[in-house]
């Protein structure tokens, strides 16, 4: 099974879902370790574009990966306004985005990374730091629960990433938990921010 399986059939329903809350609300906890300057931001799994279009909103130069086609469709008609780079790639390997070159201040991957098995999540980290400016910061969210019908999940530590993060020359500089936003009680998040030396 795809790590994006059961994304496209649901497209729908998750745009919905997904453009209900706001980036903000998401992103409560690690909105200080965005750059309050104009940035480069690499957004992987972006889904609708609602975290990608809020960043654009605020200046800054964002590039959204998204395999599934109906959501990056969905997305690039809600969000058509904003000035956001459309790509279709996926992780571990994000061959697209690594053969353009160039390097991002943030890379965000937001409800991602428990996607990929841990062979896969060996192979991602070490490109997700390549992509990094000096001082650049990965700001990710693990899902932690039970795993919906039709998807493929992996349960992923906070512990067990931030150990691999370091093997890839990166430093946790956050480390948060919180409860669901949509109210699910036996789903949790764990938030991590990691920094490139």
């Amino acid at each position: 099974m795809r790590s994006n399986s059961g994304y496209g059939e649901n497209a729908e329903a998750l745009t919905e879902q997904y453009e209900s809350v706001t980036f903000s609300d998401v992103h409560r906890d690690v909105l200080h370790l965005f750059p309050s300057q104009p940035s480069r931001i690499l957004d992987i799994g972006a889904g609708t574009g609602r975290d990608a279009a809020a960043l654009a909103s605020s200046g800054h130069d964002v590039t959204a990966v998204e395999p599934t086609m109906e959501l990056r469709g969905a997305g690039m008609r809600i969000h058509a306004a904003q000035p956001i780079v459309w790509i279709d790639d996926s992780l571990p390997e994000l061959a697209v985005v690594r053969g353009r070159g160039g390097r991002y201040d943030v890379v965000m991957l937001t409800a991602v990374w428990m996607h990929l098995d841990e062979a896969q999540r060996g192979v991602a980290m070490p490109h997700l730091a390549a992509l990094l400016t000096r001082k650049g910061r990965v700001v990710m969210s693990l899902r932690h629960g039970p795993v919906p019908a039709g998807r493929t999940m992996h349960d992923v530590s906070a512990a067990e990433t931030i150990e691999l993060a370091a093997s890839a020359g990166l430093r946790c500089i956050h480390h948060g938990q919180r409860e669901d936003m949509l109210g699910r009680g036996d789903v949790s998040w764990s938030f991590l921010g990691l920094e490139a030396d």
